[in-house]
Order: C-alpha cells, then sequence, then structure tokens
C-alpha cells in the first residue's frame, strides 16, 4: 500500500473518531504504534505552522466564533506566582470593563481572581468527580471538602520522583547547553512516565515551559502551542486514556468538554466571552468550542453541580 502523505495523514487525524480509524493511513492494526505516529506527524505539522505565525498583543489564547459570539480561550500555569496573578489580573480587569464575560476553571478564581464578583468560575472539578465515581476501578481521587472542593490525584512516587529530576536539571541548566539540557529532560522523562502520562502531556519540555511561564507570563504562548502540537484531537487522545487510566481520562481532557459546554450554556448575551484554564486544557477546550461552530448542539442532560 502506497505511504499516505503528509497532508493526508493530518487530514485523517484531524477526522479520525477513534484510533483504529488510523490503520490505513499509518499501516499498522496496533493501537499503540497508531497513537505514537499520529503523534509525531502532528507536532511536525503544528509545530512549522506555528513558527509562521505573527505574534499578536495582549494575553495568549485562541479564539472561536459561534454564531457571532468570540469564544476566546486563555492558557495559564496557575502555578501561584505574584508575576502571574498581576499579569492576569491586569487583564482580566480590561476584559470586564469593557462588558465581556469572563469564566475560569474551578480554582483558578480562588487562587488569583478571588475578588473579582463579575468572574464566574466553573463547575469542572465538581462535575468530574461525580464522573469519577461511577468508573468501575480502584479510586484515584480525592473525595469533597466542602463546597469549594479540590480535586486532587495522589501524587505517586515516580511522580515525585520525576519532578525532583526535572528540578535538578533546571537548575543546573547555566553549566551546559540548552541542546544537552533538553536530551537529559527528554530521556529522564522516558524513565520516569508512562503512556498515561503522554496522554495528559507531562514531559520535561512541559516541566521547563510552565517554570518559564510563571515567572515571565509573556512566555504563555510558548507553554501553549507546546500543548497544541502535543494533543492530538481530543477523540484520538480521550480513547488513548480511556485505556490506560480511566481516570485521569476524566480528570483532564473530559473536563475540557464541559467547560466548553458551560460557557456556552452560560452565556447568551455578551458578544466576547473569555474563558481562563489551564494550558494543558486549553487545545481541548477549543476543540469542543469549535464543534460548537459546526454542528454540536449544547447536551439535552446538561446540568450544573
Amino acid at each position: 500500500m502506497a505511504q499516505s502523505s503528509e497532508y493526508e495523514q493530518i487530514e485523517a487525524i484531524r477526522t479520525a473518531r477513534q484510533l483504529s480509524d488510523l490503520s490505513g493511513t499509518f499501516g499498522t492494526e496496533s493501537i499503540h504504534e497508531i497513537y505514537f505516529s499520529a503523534k509525531a506527524v502532528w507536532q511536525s505539522v503544528l509545530r512549522e505552522r506555528q513558527q509562521k505565525r505573527a505574534d499578536t498583543p495582549g494575553l495568549a489564547g485562541t479564539t472561536v466564533d459561534i454564531d457571532g459570539q468570540e469564544f476566546h480561550v486563555h492558557g495559564i500555569t496557575h502555578v501561584g506566582t505574584e508575576a502571574e496573578r498581576e499579569y492576569l489580573r491586569s487583564y482580566v480587569t480590561e476584559y470586564l470593563d469593557s462588558g465581556a464575560s469572563v469564566y475560569c476553571e474551578q480554582g483558578i478564581r480562588s487562587m488569583y481572581l478571588d475578588d473579582f464578583r463579575d468572574v464566574c468560575e466553573m463547575d469542572d472539578y465538581l462535575w468530574a468527580m461525580d464522573r469519577c465515581e461511577e468508573v468501575e476501578t480502584d479510586s484515584h481521587v480525592d473525595g469533597r471538602s466542602g463546597s469549594e472542593s479540590v480535586f486532587q490525584e495522589i501524587a505517586s512516587v515516580t511522580g515525585q520522583l520525576r519532578q525532583a529530576t526535572f528540578s535538578l536539571i533546571d537548575s543546573g541548566s547555566s553549566m551546559y547547553s540548552e541542546r544537552f539540557e533538553r536530551a537529559l529532560g527528554d530521556i529522564a522523562a522516558s524513565f520516569l512516565s508512562g503512556h498515561a502520562d503522554v496522554g495528559v502531556g507531562k514531559s520535561y519540555e512541559a516541566f521547563r515551559l510552565r517554570a518559564e511561564a510563571s515567572r515571565n507570563p509573556d512566555r504563555l504562548v510558548d507553554l501553549q502551542e507546546y500543548y497544541e502540537r502535543t494533543f492530538l484531537p481530543q477523540p484520538l487522545e480521550r480513547e488513548w486514556l480511556r485505556y490506560h487510566d480511566p481516570e485521569l481520562e476524566i480528570m483532564s481532557h473530559a473536563r475540557n468538554e464541559r467547560m466548553a459546554d458551560y460557557g456556552v450554556y452560560h452565556n447568551q448575551e455578551t458578544d466576547t466571552v473569555h474563558l481562563v484554564v489551564g494550558a494543558a486544557h486549553q487545545p481541548g477546550v477549543v476543540y469542543y468550542l469549535e464543534q460548537y461552530s459546526g454542528t454540536r448542539e449544547l447536551p439535552a442532560e446538561f446540568e450544573l453541580y
């Protein structure tokens, strides 16, 4: 069978609803091989396109038009630094003063925007916790604690070791070249990350970009572009994670769909909407908003938590 062109591969990835749909494109029935082959092509093409983009002023983000309404999705680190706090607050003030609506991922408002009465916190954590209770597997998440429940994954020993190793490499970066630093990070990630980690974009590059952006929020665009080129379209990433960690799939990519639905459900009047989410969620939220600009409609069973 003739090798598919890069353009054909990208179009096949965009339209696939499950990984097996790509078996002919990549010449294999192995879901594992399909997933990583698709990742390699997707990252290569997206990186090339990102390099050609012109810089735009303001808080970095992606805009989706839905029947004349503009939805701007902004990905941040939510590390909790004062630099990001002041940076975000200045832009949110501008958005509210202009009459726009602002919604944020659950937890971001209490971290950065607790005194902004007109900023609405979405219910994505609460929704996800209820979904996790329906998963027939040993739970990896904490229960609720009051009305402002925090949704947490219990950190594994491997996760702690990965964080410590990445921090050590980063702290010694002044001793060697950036290329060598990234090579060390990639080697460490290959030993300390599993298949589920790949599905949520955990890598040394993500760690490094997140640290840089938390100190200098003008670099948020670099972190956003990392996740944009790292994640395949949502149906494929969600399928991959359901194979390896169904609760993590709910905690991560499933929440993207919930946040997109939440913004559309609530915003019926304002012409401009800003959604502030973690950078890892941004591509997924954008994906589901784009479905609304096509044929998607708000789920009939949508309800608030």
